[in-house]
């Protein structure tokens, strides 16, 4: 297995595990399964507590793909969370897309929905930064900004 696949993994199997306990235990402690309203919005549980483990994956994500899978870009750091902020907005949709299918036309358990949904946005997500967000335009290594 290449090195920078398997700091990936390790990366974002960390983060992924993150993401999906931030959002079961808000899911099931911090919601209690209700609907969270806000003003004149009101956001499903398993809808709310996918934005609450975003606010925190999203900044541990970028990090550990910049400094640790994606060492190399030569691309600077405003590019790069630039791009990773163009991704994240796709798999947001995507998982919205996702986790609504699975909790709502198939009946999975929101928790099970969630871990299948993170499985199909991992792989995409995963070959949208190597060729996209960090990728290496000019074939030289890039040093410290």
């Amino acid at each position: 297995m290449p090195i920078q696949t398997f700091r990936y993994a390790a990366c974002g199997g960390t983060n992924t595990l993150l993401d999906i306990f931030i959002f079961f235990y808000s899911y099931n402690y911090i919601l209690h399964k209700q609907v969270l309203h806000i003003g004149l919005l009101a956001f499903k549980p398993y809808v709310a507590a996918f934005m609450m483990s975003f606010t925190i994956s999203f900044p541990t994500g970028f990090l550990l793909n910049r400094y640790v899978v994606f060492p190399g870009s030569s691309l600077h750091g405003r590019v790069q969370l630039f791009r990773y902020f163009l991704l994240v907005l796709i798999c947001i949709l995507l998982n919205y897309i996702f986790i609504r299918l699975f909790v709502e036309a198939f009946h999975i358990y929101p928790t099970v929905g969630k871990i299948i949904t993170t499985g199909i946005v991992v792989v995409f997500s995963y070959l949208a930064q190597k060729h996209f967000t960090f990728k290496n335009e000019t074939g030289i290594r890039r040093n410290a900004e």
